[in-house]
């Protein structure tokens, strides 16, 4: 195991404890609500010092970035964490076993290794750069179903702009048409894990942030996938909007997807 993919898997598997043991007490948890229908927690809070912790000991001169702290800067600009504590803190919230640590780390600007720890059942989704995926340390690949007759998609609703609703079930409904079934499960990281493991064939959303997806890109590009924006292209780090599968069905799947969205949402969306 690559020496940083190390450190990324000790520090989610602590945070991974952290969070275990807190779902079993939740009369002690604590909410706040930090934007529109956004909410954080204790235990966010507590999983993400964990992780910055472990990462810190093990490189002090590494920049972070974390969806609860911001940004930290550190000496040594080349290498980027990108942290998600606890993605799918709704679900952590309301009693729902469905929720992950997401890690990854960037290297001179470019994905390097991922990790999405699923504390409740175990699961250990991980990936180097060039070395594949793995599930607990067997190799994942992508479905290699080619069209969307017969698919299992993943999404997640547009709950923090719901000025986009219509857009939205405009897409959803021509692609739901199409396929066996959608989800929509609270986790934009662990739907992107499942993507990789073959669970579901393909993933779409809107405005989603670097730490929901960055640890699942890696996933889904070395289990053989592709991860682009709404036109095809490399937006989808900085604007959001992500669709993510099999080379050959995400083409079917953005075909199908791009006469819904309104112009300005298929690439750009803040």
């Amino acid at each position: 195991m690559h020496p940083m993919l190390n450190i990324a898997v000790r520090a989610a598997r602590s945070a991974g404890t952290v969070i275990s043991r807190s779902f079993e007490q939740h009369d002690k948890l604590e909410v706040e609500l930090k934007g529109t229908n956004d909410f954080v927690s204790n235990v966010d809070l507590a999983a993400e010092a964990v992780v910055i912790d472990t990462i810190q000991k093990a490189y002090p001169d590494h920049c972070i970035v974390s969806e609860e702290r911001g940004v930290i800067n550190g000496d040594n600009q080349d290498y980027q964490w990108i942290i998600d504590p606890l993605d799918g803190t709704t679900n952590f919230v309301k009693g729902i076993p469905h929720f992950c640590v997401s890690i990854a780390l960037k290297v001179k600007g470019k994905l390097d290794q991922a990790v999405i720890f699923d504390p409740m059942r175990g699961e250990l989704f991980t990936a180097s750069r060039g070395k594949g995926a793995q599930l607990n340390g067997f190799r994942i690949r992508v479905s290699p179903t080619k069209e969307l007759n017969g698919t299992i998609l993943a999404t997640g609703f547009p709950f923090k702009q719901k000025q986009h609703t219509d857009a939205y079930f405009n897409l959803f409904k021509a692609l739901f048409t199409k396929t066996a079934d959608i989800r929509r499960a609270g986790s934009a990281a662990l739907d992107l894990a499942y993507v990789a493991a073959g669970r579901v064939d393909g993933f779409f959303e809107l405005g989603l942030k670097p730490w929901d997806t960055a640890a699942g890109e890696l996933l889904i590009i070395e289990a053989g996938g592709l991860v682009t924006d709404f036109n095809g292209g490399h937006t989808h780090q900085s604007t959001g909007n992500i669709v993510a599968g099999s080379s050959k069905l995400l083409k079917e799947l953005l075909n199908d997807a791009r006469p819904h969205l309104p112009e300005h949402l298929k690439a750009s969306y803040r």
